[in-house]
């Protein structure tokens, strides 16, 4: 059967990423099979850990979204130096030997081999040597909220997440950001102010300090409007950044602060999606002004999620 393979980090798997799975899937027709190697983690941990980037997915979650997009196998690639250090044409011989590469699709700013040797240019006279091809899809193009155009890029997606820039994220991903992680204990501050949270250990990139309005998604599918906090808390004088998540209507019927039903009070995972950016992270002068502000927040979050929230009931 046709076997068209993609090669790369794929770390967020943006509109950029699933041009590639579309084109690789045409490729191989619908009878074939579309294999993805995805570096994990990124390459510049072994070769510039100083400089290795935050990762933005990890690769269960993005291993699930490139099967969404056509991917039939997603197969990690480990960054061994042994790997790092092959010559182009090595490179395309393990790939075409171990993986029955018949066609590779790539971005034109793929390079592979040692020293990032090889470009596009090479690996379509490598193929065409061992009698396979290479396609090249070119970029695409994405419209900001400010009006600019640039191309998706898991670099130019970081660094909208790092300001906060969450409409922006998602029409480069063509869905909201993400963030994953499993909950813990935290100091109980939020339980005290009325607005208890799920404290976050994320193992993701975390947006700009600010309160964002999202969705937590738990793991049997059950979907909540959060009121989202990342940041410092200046107003307890805080110094580490956290990630405070806190679910509304979990207890519709107002009976305070309890497990979510049917959870542990710590060790489950939580996913969120980001879908507005509500205010900058502040100092308040007291408590009492901190938790209006917080009611206010919760409210602010609410409307902005109101219209997901509703496709998702």
């Amino acid at each position: 059967m046709p076997t068209a393979v993609t090669i790369g980090n794929f770390d967020g798997v943006h509109l950029g990423h699933a041009a590639l799975l579309a084109r690789a899937r045409e490729l191989a027709t619908p009878a074939g099979r579309v294999i993805v190697l995805s570096f994990d983690p990124h390459p510049a941990s072994v070769l510039r850990p100083e400089a290795a980037p935050t990762r933005l997915t990890t690769f269960e979650r993005r291993a699930a979204l490139l099967r969404d997009l056509g991917a039939d196998e997603v197969r990690p690639l480990a960054p061994t130096r042994e790997l790092l250090g092959l010559t182009p044409e090595a490179f395309v011989h393990r790939v075409i030997e171990e993986h029955a590469a018949q066609v590779f699709v790539e971005g034109r700013d793929f390079r592979f081999g040692k020293g990032r040797a090889g470009d596009v240019r090479t690996l379509a006279r490598l193929a065409q040597a061992r009698g396979a091809t290479a396609d090249v899809v070119p970029p695409v193009r994405v419209a900001l909220t400010d009006q600019t155009v640039c191309i998706a890029s898991s670099t130019m997606l970081r660094w909208l997440i790092e300001r906060g820039r969450v409409r922006d994220a998602a029409s480069m991903l063509g869905r909201p950001p993400e963030l994953t992680g499993v909950v813990g204990r935290g100091d109980r501050l939020g339980r005290e102010l009325g607005f208890p949270t799920a404290n976050m250990t994320c193992d993701t990139a975390l947006p700009a300090d600010g309160v964002y309005a999202a969705r937590g998604i738990l793991d049997d599918g059950r979907v909540y409007p959060v009121a989202l906090s990342v940041g410092s808390r200046p107003t307890f004088d805080g110094l580490d950044r956290r990630v405070e998540a806190h679910l509304l209507d979990v207890h519709p019927d107002g009976s305070g602060w309890a497990p979510i039903p049917g959870l542990p009070e710590y060790g489950w995972r939580l996913r969120l999606e980001l879908i507005a950016w509500v205010r900058d992270q502040a100092r308040f002068p007291s408590v009492d002004t901190l938790r209006e502000q917080l009611l206010r927040d919760c409210a602010l979050a609410r409307a902005a999620l109101a219209p997901t929230m509703e496709t998702a009931s």
